[in-house]
């Protein structure tokens, strides 16, 4: 991704690459020194916290084989160190901060002065976590989507999300903001387009187009800048272009009906809302 940051502080502003990957970092390059490179962060795995029966479980250390037998309750052994990021973005009035997206199924706020450590780890998804996004409108207000079927709505002071939307038994794979409304926002699964608009419900989406190709798998989902038109990429290589309709114009008070939906709540009254009768269960982490 195209960000445009200073190199250190004082100096003239210029675009850089950001990237994430699969190796558990995120790393700047520099266009003019040559695409030299720099890690932003190393994504450390958090792994699986114990549960408090895992706790009562455990015996004191020092008793021999049962204090090793507790050890293996407190704590997991990783093939990698690092957990894979999967999709990041930046803060949308500061590129000091940004979200990352992990394979662990967790989100991790950062900033480009701290390669050590997060500023904060938000919890929900049951699988990797694709994409990220931040609120165009609503500055502390972000969505993410990932393999256990699942969009969130999270706000920045809230480690839980606020709302998370089900509509189907497959994969989100992206999911974006509309640049004209702040309550609408659109994904894509693996064979169909969906467009949510939280003024008008927060359980169905309000517009679903599907693929009729069965081969093709769409994977990646943008709204264009200031229009009604909308691009969606598939494993194919081919980007189709649509026309979004049927969508309410935005109000005077669209803002502030996503601030009101987004407004800090205690997170054990964060809400799941599903559109189907599911039977079967999520993939686990």
């Amino acid at each position: 991704k195209w960000i445009e940051r200073e190199y250190h502080a004082g100096e003239e502003r210029s675009e850089n690459i950001i990237t994430s990957s699969t190796d558990g970092k995120v790393t700047q390059w520099m266009i003019r020194k040559g695409f030299e490179s720099v890690d932003l962060m190393k994504l450390k795995r958090i792994g699986k916290k114990t549960t408090p029966e895992q706790q009562q479980a455990q015996p004191p250390q020092g008793e021999g084989e049962a204090a090793k037998a507790g050890q293996k309750l407190r704590g997991e052994a990783f093939i990698s160190r690092f957990a894979g990021g999967l999709g990041f973005d930046f803060y949308p009035s500061n590129n000091n901060i940004y979200l990352v997206a992990t394979e662990e199924g967790f989100i991790h706020k950062c900033s480009c002065s701290y390669n050590e450590q997060y500023l904060q780890t938000y919890t929900g998804h049951t699988g990797p976590v694709y994409k990220v996004k931040w609120s165009p409108f609503v500055p502390d207000c972000f969505l993410t989507c990932g393999a256990d079927w699942t969009i969130r709505l999270w706000h920045t002071d809230l480690t839980k999300p606020v709302l998370t939307f089900v509509s189907s038994t497959k994969s989100v794979n992206d999911v974006c903001w509309s640049n004209v409304c702040a309550t609408v926002f659109g994904a894509v699964s693996d064979n169909r387009i969906e467009i949510w608009d939280l003024r008008t419900t927060n359980l169905d989406p309000v517009i679903i187009s599907s693929v009729s190709d069965p081969e093709t798998r769409l994977s990646t989902f943008l709204f264009s800048e200031g229009s009604s038109t909308l691009l969606v990429g598939d494993s194919s290589g081919h980007v189709t272009v649509y026309q979004l309709r049927n969508i309410a114009e935005p109000s005077t008070t669209h803002i502030q009906t996503l601030r009101d939906i987004v407004l800090p709540m205690p997170s054990s009254q964060s809400i799941t809302l599903s559109s189907t009768s599911i039977t079967s269960s999520p993939p686990d982490r």
